[in-house]
């Protein structure tokens, strides 16, 4: 038998049952132990098979209590469009000139934003972006005319979700540091987000599980039915 670890050992909380959305949330804070900041990550399995276009999920949603990330945001634009960007806080701002960063290898971001005159550019780097899940796209607001609303709002905690081939869709919700109160709302806004984006395919049960977890911590279940109390 293996030998258990000092937090194997030292974790609480049942990780077997499905429990209300805010014990989930309490265990899991319980449970962020190591040493620095853990992040607190949600993952919901959907009744979706993503493999037909009918079933595809994807959108973005604004956490009320953001990210607790630092984020850093990429947008190709020019002249006006740039520096508003600029203004708004993006970290790099480009064109033609960003398009060679980034095909010689720079990856040092986390959003790219495009105004929709940039897409014949930023289109050529969907082989390096795409895979990244980095590909701008108007579906979830980072192919935009406003390219400074769309800076604030990934710097302000608008994260994005896509269903995965095997019908999850996952991302981080916070940090084990917020409060109760803060990780209730951001778990609250994040299914409600998936809620509204219910394809028109989908049939039976959408949401079928959501397990919470921080960096270094375990799992737990939530019902999904909690959050509709």
């Amino acid at each position: 038998m293996a030998k258990q670890t000092k937090r194997t050992k030292a974790r609480t909380g049942d990780t077997l049952v499905n429990m209300p959305f805010a014990d989930a949330i309490k265990a899991v804070k319980e449970n962020a132990t190591a040493k620095f900041d853990e992040s607190i990550e949600i993952a919901v399995n959907l009744g979706v098979d993503p493999r037909h276009a009918d079933q595809q999920v994807r959108g973005v949603v604004n956490l009320p209590s953001g990210t607790g990330r630092d984020v850093r945001v990429a947008v190709f634009a020019k002249d006006a469009k740039a520096a508003e960007a600029l203004a708004a806080g993006a970290d790099i701002v480009g064109a033609e000139d960003l398009y060679e960063k980034i095909n010689g290898g720079f990856m040092d971001f986390d959003r790219v934003i495009a105004s929709p005159d940039m897409m014949a550019l930023v289109g050529r780097l969907g082989k390096v972006l795409g895979p990244r899940g980095l590909m701008p796209n108007p579906k979830v607001g980072t192919v935009t005319p406003n390219v400074a609303q769309a800076v604030k709002d990934a710097k302000g905690g608008a994260v994005e979700f896509r269903v995965e081939k095997a019908g999850i869709a996952h991302g981080g919700i916070g940090k084990a540091s917020f409060t109760q109160e803060a990780l209730e709302a951001n778990v609250k806004a994040y299914v409600d987000a998936l809620q509204r984006a219910r394809p028109s395919g989908a049939k039976g049960t959408y949401v079928k599980r959501i397990t919470l977890s921080s960096t270094m911590g375990p799992g737990f279940k939530i019902d999904p039915a909690s959050l509709n109390a």
